[in-house]
């Protein structure tokens, strides 16, 4: 789910740059592609991934 949403950001954010779209501090494409970065490395390091194969096996 965060891989999804960090994808949304980077497109985003290539929006933003690609168009020149002049926007606020808080919505530069920088901040953007930041959002995304971090989405990613919390993808990656297995947060919000929903149910985890650690805890669901049986003896």
């Amino acid at each position: 789910m965060l891989a999804i949403i960090s994808a949304i950001l980077f497109f985003v954010a290539f929006l933003i740059n690609a168009a020149e779209i002049s926007t606020n501090d808080a919505f530069s494409s920088t901040n953007v592609m930041l959002l995304g970065l971090t989405a990613l490395a919390l993808h990656l390091a297995d947060i919000g991934t929903g149910w985890s194969a650690r805890g669901s096996r049986r003896r």
